[in-house]
């Protein structure tokens, strides 16, 4: 069957219990696409293969992409999958972090654990704005504290400050990574800054209220980025670029 006879059906990673796609989930479901949902963090188990899926969006979580936990090891090695079998793949901060080190890029925490909380600034390439009939979002939500490299072939699609100047790039002609989360949702944002809120004393975060006023300002534009992109990646549409290197395969030293 081919996909034009059924509904798109998309595999969702997500890596705590009470977890939710958020707005991302929202719109595909909008879109027409059935969500398979699985948390491999607790023991639900990533696909062999994903002939019957047509695309991977890989969420973010507290943990590190460095850390040496046997589920995220499998996992990271798993992520050279939807490369090769060239299917629509969206990392969003975890996620993107998990697909840098597959590809064999340094992720990185700073000694101090120096974060991006809050919204903040970002500086869109031409090849950015060209992925969809929006432009790409110049100030962006942020929870993170470990930042990555450029990955050999991929092209860079947004930089940012002196600290975590990686903030999105694309590799090959489906995969795109993003530092930060466009599928926060404003009630997700509430409950993160209540429950994560030690982390708001982190260096380089900002107060709660700052969230909040954050969010009528700068929203608006990120939806809009979002319903564009996300139609435009679901059916393989993103504009061409030039072939990046077949994905190596140590990178399945990880599996």
């Amino acid at each position: 069957m081919s996909t034009r006879d059924r509904s798109r059906k998309i595999l969702i990673l997500l890596h705590q219990e009470h977890s939710t796609p958020g707005r991302v989930g929202r719109l595909l479901r909008a879109f027409g696409a059935e969500l398979d949902i699985r948390r491999h963090s607790l023991d639900e188990p990533l696909p062999e293969t994903l002939d019957a899926h047509d695309g991977v969006v890989v969420f973010g979580g507290p943990m590190s992409a460095n850390d040496e936990h046997e589920w995220i090891c499998r996992q990271i090695g798993w992520l050279t999958r939807p490369l090769q079998e060239e299917k629509p793949f969206l990392g969003i901060c975890l996620g993107a972090q998990m697909l840098t080190r597959a590809l064999g890029a340094r992720v990185f925490t700073y000694p101090d654990q120096r974060a991006e909380i809050g919204y903040t600034p970002i500086r869109p390439t031409a090849a950015a704005d060209r992925l969809c009939a929006a432009p790409f979002p110049r100030c962006v939500y942020q929870w993170h504290r470990d930042g990555f490299d450029l990955p050999a072939g991929a092209e860079l699609l947004a930089e940012g400050g002196e600290a975590f100047p990686i903030q999105a790039y694309r590799y090959g002609g489906k995969a795109v990574a993003l530092q930060f989360h466009p599928e926060v949702t404003f009630h997700m944002m509430c409950r993160w800054t209540v429950r994560g809120h030690e982390r708001l004393s982190l260096p380089g975060a900002q107060p709660r209220q700052s969230h909040l006023d954050g969010w009528y300002r700068f929203d608006a534009a990120v939806e809009r980025w979002l319903k564009a992109f996300l139609p435009e990646w679901l059916e393989g549409r993103l504009p061409q670029r030039e072939a990046s290197p077949p994905v190596r395969q140590q990178a399945l030293a990880f599996a």
